[in-house]
């Protein structure tokens, strides 16, 4: 008869077998989680269409359209199966147009959508290998490229009032007497036709947040982050600089808060990775809009951001037993 501690042990070979990752199931895929996030932005696009015309909408349209026609043409070339169906190079098309005016010419975003794909996500691999977050990319390479096209007051110059951001870096704190928080919190301001939505935003990202497609650790870091380092400013010299809740509610602050810095790809994955990589991006923005030459700094502070993302991701802690 077999000894009862050696038949208990018996299906220790089952119980030890490894298997490849993933080891945890759900229900959760790709598909949903893109369908989740472009349910967010629906708000924001709303008060866009609104504030701007139907302008915006085609813009958006375009942006979306061409960027998904680019995926399926690079998945095509690379002999890969063509799966545009999971909306992932739609949602990033639209990310893109959110940065850009509402008058920006459709060709320009056109491009814009075609590099988003291009050389934000299939240079690296495709979707979930992009090291930094490819609608930022791209609005990077059209601002560099086409800065007038870029440029907020000069492709809305028809409205009479002014981009807060632009207004702020040539004129000085004292002129920004003219913008009313309700009124830039409502999204009735210049910039980019779905980033200046504020309330639309914030209805959109607690809407993430709330259903676990996005963590709040990057989102409430990265406004902590912004909200303390525009404050020390402040405080020093309040003639000088603007106080937090102007660069809280203006510029691309909460659609960078809620769905650019939370990219899945080009964030980290940890808690504490993530609350640092929230805290440096917010510092950034505003050392930026302080000191640099763009007056919103939020796409230029993710990017460097998520070049230090590897090395937040060896931020763990230690292992139980370690030195």
């Amino acid at each position: 008869m077999t000894p009862p501690v050696i038949k208990a042990m018996s299906d220790i070979g089952v119980r030890l077998t490894v298997s490849p990752a993933p080891h945890w199931r759900s229900r959760r895929t790709v598909e949903k989680m893109m369908l989740a996030h472009l349910l967010a932005l629906v708000p924001a696009m709303v008060m866009s269409v609104y504030m701007f015309g139907l302008q915006a909408a085609s813009v958006v349209g375009m942006a979306g359209a061409v960027a998904v026609l680019t995926e399926a043409v690079c998945l095509k070339l690379q002999n890969r199966d063509v799966n545009v169906d999971n909306f992932t190079a739609l949602y990033e098309g639209i990310l893109f147009a959110f940065l850009l005016p509402a008058g920006a010419p459709l060709w320009l975003a056109g491009i814009g959508a075609a590099v988003t794909i291009v050389l934000g996500r299939t240079v690296f691999g495709g979707f979930g290998t992009n090291p930094v977050c490819a609608p930022l990319v791209a609005w990077a390479f059209c601002r560099l490229s086409w800065p007038a096209a870029m440029d907020i007051d000069l492709n809305m110059a028809q409205y009479l009032i002014n981009y807060p951001l632009d207004q702020l870096k040539h004129f000085g704190v004292g002129t920004l007497y003219q913008f009313d928080y309700k009124e830039l919190f409502l999204g009735r301001q210049l910039g980019g036709l779905g980033s200046t939505q504020i309330a639309g935003l914030l209805a959109g990202g607690i809407f993430l947040i709330a259903t676990g497609w996005v963590r709040i650790f990057i989102p409430a870091s990265f406004l902590v982050g912004v909200t303390a380092t525009a404050g020390i400013f402040w405080g020093i010299d309040p003639n000088t600089y603007a106080d937090p809740v102007f660069h809280l509610l203006t510029g691309s602050t909460i659609f960078a808060a809620f769905f650019l810095a939370p990219d899945v790809a080009s964030s980290p994955v940890g808690k504490l990775p993530q609350i640092l990589f929230g805290l440096i991006a917010g510092v950034m923005v505003v050392i930026i809009r302080v000191y640099g030459i763009y007056p919103d700094g939020v796409p230029f502070a993710i990017m460097i951001a998520n070049l230090l993302t590897p090395l937040l991701d060896r931020v763990r802690p230690k292992p139980f037993g370690g030195r």
